[in-house]
């Protein structure tokens, strides 16, 4: 039976490529590999430095649940308020980019190239619990554990006086849409956009809802 816990700050590089991983689903490239347009270790070692930055993110280990399986971490989650994610998402950003040196027009460009998502923004209302950054490695899938995180994270958002739970994905991503499917989400909207679907292979976003 797996563990399911807290995220703490040693998890951040597990987190990172989680948060990779989930990004991309099945297509090869996600917003991070796009917007960075770095080879994967620095991407993952940008994105580590995000899930414990001073700025708390959606990125950041402390939204983060994990499923261990024998003591080693296997899958993971955020679940957090919809509301600010944007505001908080540039501002982590920005802390990073001064830690490891970038300036103002690199800093800039990042935010350019990470753009092109916007048309197909899908993260919740403000009034919503969100779960994002849904992942487990290889070799733990098909073992329920999305399931086990999924609960837990929706008790902590019932515990937070939330009535309502939403979660998107890269439309195209069919396990993860039977996955959510399983855990009582239903279809509330998607947004699609060609040059979306140029960059990254996939038409765009939809997102799930249910009461929680």
């Amino acid at each position: 039976m797996p563990t399911i816990r807290p995220a703490r700050a040693e998890d951040a590089g597990f987190i990172a490529r989680n948060i990779l991983s989930s990004q991309r689903g099945p297509k090869p490239r996600g917003w991070f590999d796009v917007a960075l347009g770095w080879p994967e270790p620095q991407c993952l070692a940008f994105v580590e430095r995000i899930a414990t930055a001073r700025q708390r993110s959606w990125w950041h280990v402390s939204h983060f649940l994990v499923a261990e399986v024998d003591g080693e971490p296997a899958a993971s989650l955020c679940a957090l308020p919809a509301a600010g994610i944007g505001v908080a998402v540039r501002a982590a950003i920005t802390e990073v980019a001064g830690q490891v040196g970038l300036n103002e027009s690199e800093l800039a460009a990042i935010f350019r190239r990470g753009a092109y998502s916007s048309n197909c923004w899908v993260q919740g209302g403000e009034g919503e619990w969100l779960l994002e950054h849904v992942a487990t490695l290889p070799a733990y899938r098909g073992r329920g554990l999305v399931q086990g995180l999924i609960q837990h994270a929706l008790d902590r958002g019932r515990a937070a006086g939330f009535s309502r739970a939403s979660i998107s994905f890269l439309i195209g991503n069919d396990q993860a849409e039977r996955s959510y499917a399983k855990a009582g989400f239903t279809f509330a909207e998607e947004k699609r956009d060609p040059d979306f679907e140029a960059l990254t292979g996939a038409p765009g976003f939809r997102r799930f809802v249910r009461a929680i």
